[in-house]
């Protein structure tokens, strides 16, 4: 392996992905991965051992609009996690199943779904001391320091 230079390894760090930077592609992938929506359809795809219809992901997904779901494949699709395929049939069918890069993401989704599944007791709890402290203290406006 050849070695590289400082001005090299400065030059190929400048090009190195920081999901910290607002500008980093991986920025606004990280953005996208986070969406609630995102982490449903990837753990409802995931649960299955192949395709789901559209209809199906849509009666799996409580709450999910038509438009917010078709909205979210197409975004998946576009960034190569969801595969879309259509039989041309009456009515024309349509079903999606998780790439391989989708089955790679989709163990992380997964577990955080069951996390917040196993914790959310905790949390609850955890926000009502939160709120009762809050009613009885005020707390500083933030950025200022106490």
């Amino acid at each position: 392996m050849a070695t590289m230079t400082a001005a090299q390894r400065r030059e190929r760090e400048r090009f190195a992905y920081d999901a910290f930077l607002k500008e980093c592609p991986t920025n606004q992938l990280l953005a996208r991965l986070s969406d609630k929506w995102v982490s449903l359809v990837v753990a409802a795809l995931a649960e299955r051992d192949g395709p789901l219809r559209y209809s199906d992901l849509g009666r799996k997904i409580a709450g999910v609009s038509q438009k917010m779901l078709t909205q979210t494949l197409r975004a998946l699709e576009r960034d190569g996690i969801v595969a879309r395929a259509v039989t041309p049939s009456v009515p024309v069918r349509v079903d999606y199943e998780l790439t391989a890069l989708g089955r790679s993401l989709s163990g992380l989704l997964v577990a955080v779904k069951h996390w917040a599944e196993a914790h959310m007791d905790e949390v609850a709890v955890a926000r009502e001391s939160y709120d009762g402290r809050a009613r009885q203290e005020p707390r500083p406006a933030a950025g200022v320091q106490g």
